[in-house]
C-alpha cells in the first residue's frame, strides 16, 4: 500500500468513528497514529466522556475481533490472561484463552484494578505473548491495548505503575466536547425516535496489516533524527524531572512521528511530525519531582519547555527528496 493510499484510508478510519463519536479530530488522529505504530493507547479521562464508545467504534471500524475487559479491585489475572480447566472426561488440563486474546482489548478503567492484576497485561504488551503456567501462548496479529482510566485522583483508583505506563505509546484525553459537540450530544438525546449514528466496517485485518505496514517505509534523515534524541534526552536533564524519558520511549516517539507523516500523506517525517506526536507519546512517560509537582507543573508542561528550547533542524528540498 502507497502512503497516499494508506492516509486515505486512515481519512475514512477517522471519519467513520466520527460520525458516532463526538470528539476532537486531533485525538482521534493521535490514537489511530498509534495503532499504524502497533502501538498501545491509554485515554484517560473522568466518566462519561465517550472512552468506551470510542474504542468500540474504532474496533467496528477497522473489522478487528474485539474484547472488552472491566477491571474492577477483585479482578485476578488470569482473568485477563486466561487459565488452565481440568477436564474431567479426558483427564487433562485444557487452555482457555482469557478475553486479552482478541486484536483489540478495551482494558476499560484499568486503573480499578491493583498494579498486580494491571501488571497481567505487560508481557502481553510487550512482546504479543503470555505466559500461564510456564506456557507461552501467542496473542492475535495485530494485537492493540487501549486502555481507558479515570485521573488518579477520582476515590477508587490506582495509579499505573511507571512500568506499565511505559508500555503505551500514546496518552491522550477524549476532553469535554466544544459547543457544537454538546450541541450535538442534546439534539442525539432530543431525537431519541432516530437511530443514533452506528458506525460501519471500513477495513479489514489483511487491510490493517497493510497499514501498519507504511509506516515502515517513511524517511527519517540524519537531522530528524538526531532532534528525536536531542528532544527525549532534554527530558532526562531538566531540573523538574526525577525520570526522563527511556529508551523506549525513544524508539517510540521515532515511531509515532513516522505513522504521523503517513496521516498527512508523507514518506517522510518532518519536524512538525515529532512536535505533533512528543506531548502524546512522551509526557505520560515522565516522573516529576515532588516538589515541581506541589507547584502546579505537569508532565506535559515539561515536554513544551522542551520542545520550546531545543533547537529545530532546517529541512531543505534535498534532505527531504526521494
Amino acid at each position: 500500500m502507497s502512503t497516499s493510499g494508506a492516509a486515505e484510508t486512515a481519512e475514512s478510519i477517522i471519519e467513520e468513528v466520527r460520525s458516532a463519536v463526538v470528539a476532537d479530530r486531533t485525538v482521534l488522529e493521535e490514537a489511530l497514529a498509534g495503532m499504524l505504530a502497533r502501538g498501545h493507547v491509554l485515554l484517560e479521562d473522568v466518566p462519561g466522556t465517550g472512552k468506551t464508545l470510542t474504542v468500540r467504534s474504532f474496533a467496528t471500524a477497522l473489522g478487528l475481533d474485539f474484547s472488552r475487559v472491566q477491571f474492577t479491585p477483585d479482578l485476578m489475572p488470569s482473568d485477563i490472561t486466561g487459565s488452565y480447566v481440568f477436564e474431567e472426561d479426558t483427564g487433562e488440563f485444557h487452555f482457555t484463552p482469557g478475553p486479552v486474546f482478541a486484536n483489540i482489548v478495551l482494558a476499560d478503567e484499568i486503573n480499578r484494578a491493583p498494579p498486580k492484576t494491571q501488571s497481567a497485561l505487560l508481557e502481553a504488551m510487550a512482546e504479543g505473548q503470555v505466559t500461564v503456567d510456564g506456557e507461552t501462548h501467542e496473542l492475535p496479529d495485530p494485537f492493540i491495548v487501549v486502555a481507558t482510566q479515570n485521573p488518579v485522583e477520582q476515590q477508587g483508583t490506582f495509579e499505573l505503575p511507571e512500568a506499565q505506563r511505559d508500555r503505551f505509546m500514546v496518552k491522550t484525553s477524549l476532553g469535554y466536547p466544544d459547543a457544537a459537540g454538546t450541541q450535538e450530544l442534546i439534539d442525539r438525546r432530543a431525537n431519541r425516535d432516530r437511530p443514533d449514528p452506528t458506525v460501519e466496517q471500513v477495513v479489514d485485518r489483511d487491510v490493517v496489516t497493510q497499514l501498519q505496514r507504511v509506516p515502515e517505509t517513511v524517511a527519517v534523515e540524519d537531522p530528524v533524527r538526531e532532534y528525536i534524541g536531542t528532544v527525549c534526552r532534554a527530558t532526562r536533564s531538566d531540573s523538574r524531572v526525577d525520570v526522563g524519558v527511556s529508551p523506549r520511549g525513544v524508539q517510540r516517539l521515532f515511531e509515532a512521528s513516522r505513522a504521523r507523516a503517513v496521516l498527512d500523506g508523507r514518506d517522510y517525517v518532518v519536524p512538525d511530525d515529532i512536535q505533533r506526536v512528543a506531548r502524546p507519546v512522551l509526557a505520560h512517560r515522565l516522573v516529576v519531582e515532588p516538589e515541581a509537582s506541589v507547584q502546579g507543573v505537569s508532565r506535559a508542561d515539561v515536554i513544551d519547555a522542551v520542545l520550546d528550547d531545543v533547537e529545530v533542524p532546517a529541512m531543505d528540498d534535498s534532505s527531504v527528496e526521494q
